[in-house]
């Protein structure tokens, strides 16, 4: 059998990723999926760490589900409603795969509100193959960091995923949804987002429990944060155009919404970019 092709490398900026100069973090190798399964995937991370203490990474995860392979454990998570964290300790790897909102009811079989919050064992979904994990772990074993390696993990992943194709109709639709939510950040109300594709209130709210397990106005919400997360990674802005930008009435209600989801807040945020704190 010919080596799997390796995969094309994506974009490494991600507004998910609450990172800074205290909370740096490991080498992570990403990439996108084929082209078949372009409705079902966004992309693939996987970090590779070697650390002598441990570090915690935290995100503001986007609104799909998750699949984990490590190698000490295999999960499916569910869509995490504040930011979500883990320790890094040790040596060690992970195969992620970061799917399209569509998916995650695919291979749940049924509504992922119940995963809100959640993982389960990924050998215990129905629809899992029992070679997934040991494949996974296997094509991973001998050199973590070798892109033929993170290639041969990812091909296991899409053998898997393809027999989930194609995309039901209203799987593409909340990709549409979201998709357009991320493009158009002056949308903040639900009823904007309903009206632009022809949906009751009630319908779009239907829809996105079933496929995110949460909220429309949970949507915007994530959207106008990960928005935020990006302006402030850039370092060279101010907390009230921040929050201007984003179409927040004033400072505080911004630094209210930020510090109840990440814990910290914007200014903490912001002054964790730079390597020299400004005198100000």
């Amino acid at each position: 059998m010919p080596a799997p092709e390796i995969p094309r490398p994506v974009d490494p900026v991600d507004r998910a990723h609450l990172t800074g100069v205290s909370r740096p973090s490991p080498p992570i190798h990403r990439y996108a999926p084929s082209e078949h399964l372009a409705d079902l995937v966004a992309r693939y991370w996987i970090p590779v760490w070697s650390l002598a203490e441990p570090s915690t990474q935290s995100t503001l995860q986007h609104p799909v589900c998750l699949v984990v392979v490590s190698d000490s454990y295999a999960r499916l998570y569910g869509v995490a409603r504040g930011s979500s964290s883990v320790t890094l300790d040790g040596e060690g790897w992970a195969v992620g795969t970061m799917l399209e909102p569509a998916a995650g009811r695919l291979l749940l079989g049924r509504s992922v509100a119940e995963l809100t919050d959640r993982w389960v064992d990924l050998t215990g979904v129905d629809g899992v193959p029992s070679s997934l994990v040991p494949d996974v772990r296997a094509a991973m074993a001998a050199s973590p960091r070798d892109p033929a390696a993170h290639a041969a993990a990812i091909a296991v992943v899409e053998r898997w995923l393809t027999a989930y194709l194609p995309v039901d109709e209203q799987g593409l639709l909340i990709n549409q949804i979201v998709t357009w939510l991320r493009h158009n950040p002056d949308v903040t109300r639900v009823e904007h987002v309903a009206r632009e594709f022809g949906l009751t209130e009630r319908s779009l709210q239907r829809l996105v429990e079933q496929r995110v397990g949460l909220t429309p106005k949970w949507l915007v919400k994530r959207r106008r944060l990960h928005d935020a997360v990006q302006a402030l990674k850039s370092g060279n802005t101010t907390l009230a155009d921040v929050a201007a930008e984003l179409g927040y009435s004033d400072q505080a209600h911004f630094t209210h919404d930020f510090r109840a989801v990440t814990g910290m807040t914007p200014g903490h945020f912001l002054r964790d970019q730079r390597s020299t704190p400004p005198h100000t």
